[in-house]
């Protein structure tokens, strides 16, 4: 049975290197949960109740987003929805993990009723799976970059950005290269400098970190780029000994141009 995507509802993730180091590169990097959940049948995944309360939720949002409301409260709106969303296809890509495809009533309706409300949930052919609403998280910046829910809005962007550009190895990007690493890093450190004690400064640190060895093995400024993506890494080590994505930066600095 394939192992299910993280959730992205659950912010505590750990980095498994499922690569050889006799072989001297870097292989893949799978990215597991830590929290747990039940071999559950895919209709329980979504209960007619939740999406039920889904479906409510998001036309909530909606009616806002297409309100002459002030900025900030649309903005709310679609960082709301973002999340919501984020929910729905984090249970969906549990249940194609699991068996293949979208099993369920309630799962199904809720993927039509969205798609009709012009809330559509976003397939992506090259993985596989549900993408992250990403579209979402950027209005809400745009509307406003400071808000009550900016943070989670950055957050969501660069998450979900950085997760839907690799299948396996987030080495080997599958987006449009270096654009979307430069974008990462912009947005990681805009995270980092404007929100240092949220609770995901440590995922988005290790991001930062990621994208700048993409840069470096991409090139040009290799020997710039390199430098900076060691100081990173090394720097993420030293804060973060007892992290279990620590485990990766010795095969990251390996990665590295030399």
């Amino acid at each position: 049975m394939p192992e299910p995507w993280p959730s992205p509802t659950d912010r505590r993730w750990n980095l498994v290197t499922r690569s050889s180091r006799l072989r001297g590169s870097l292989c893949a990097l799978a990215f597991a949960a830590t929290c747990h959940w039940t071999a559950a049948r895919a209709h329980d995944l979504i209960t007619a109740e939740a999406a039920e309360r889904y479906l409510s939720q998001a036309n909530e949002h909606l009616a806002t987003i297409r309100s002459r409301e002030p900025a900030p409260r649309r903005a709310e709106a679609h960082a709301g929805l973002a999340r919501l969303q984020d929910e729905i296809r984090d249970l969906l890509n549990r249940d194609i993990a699991m068996h293949g495809k979208v099993q369920g009533l309630p799962s199904n309706l809720v993927i039509e009723r969205l798609r009709a409300a012009g809330a559509p949930l976003n397939w992506a052919d090259r993985l596989g799976r549900y993408a992250a609403p990403v579209e979402h998280y950027r209005t809400a910046l745009d509307l406003d970059r400071k808000g009550r829910r900016s943070g989670e809005a950055m957050y969501g962007l660069l998450y979900g950005t950085f997760y839907d550009s690799f299948r396996d190895d987030p080495l080997q990007s599958i987006a449009s290269e270096p654009s979307t690493s430069r974008v990462l890093v912009e947005l990681g450190e805009s995270f980092v400098a404007d929100h240092p004690r949220d609770a995901d400064i440590e995922e988005a640190r290790f991001i930062v970190a990621i994208a700048h060895v993409r840069l470096a093995r991409a090139g040009p400024a290799v020997s710039r780029q390199t430098a900076r993506a060691r100081d990173l890494l090394v720097r993420f080590l030293r804060d973060y000994p007892d992290s279990l994505r620590a485990a990766a930066v010795p095969v990251l600095l390996e990665a590295l141009p030399r």
